[in-house]
């Protein structure tokens, strides 16, 4: 796995800050960016000449690391959900949260990220974030590669078959 990107390894370093974590969970829920109590720890691993996707990616996974800071994390959100499958039940329910974040528009994935990574957190899932936020900066991608990425971590054979 390659290096944890810096901005990570901040929020990391702010797990047992409560005031910090309470001020950046203030953005969920809200439109990226328009949380003020959030400005002192985002704007400065914002990129110098970046887009508006790329400020509301750093946004969005700063709240929802706030929201659900385990540690731990490893692979893509497919992975995660993958981990919450009952091999011997009925995962209806799981596939469906999947598949409607899979098909999220960049407009409404804030939403859609919240209720997965709030399920995650009710299943004790850690989420690797420095994945999540380098899948979030390319969602809008036209081949669509970070949504195939995940379906076939969830549904897929592994890696090491292809």
């Amino acid at each position: 796995m390659s290096e944890m990107h810096p901005f990570i390894g901040y929020l990391s370093n702010l797990r047992e800050d409560r005031g910090a974590l309470a001020a950046l969970r203030r953005g969920l829920g809200q439109p990226p960016g328009t949380v003020a109590s959030m400005y002192p720890y985002v704007v400065r691993w914002l990129p110098k000449k970046g887009h508006a996707w790329q400020e509301a990616a750093y946004y969005m996974v700063a709240a929802l690391f706030a929201y659900h800071p385990a540690a731990g994390g490893v692979g893509n959100m497919g992975d995660h959900f993958a981990r919450v499958r009952d091999p011997k039940g009925d995962n209806t329910a799981v596939e469906r949260r999947f598949t409607l974040l899979l098909a999220a528009h960049p407009d409404d994935l804030a939403f859609y990220l919240r209720q997965a990574v709030s399920f995650l957190r009710s299943r004790e899932v850690p989420v690797n974030w420095a994945q999540l936020l380098t899948d979030i900066l390319a969602w809008d991608h036209p081949d669509r590669y970070v949504q195939q990425q995940w379906a076939r971590s969830f549904w897929g054979r592994s890696r090491q078959n292809d």
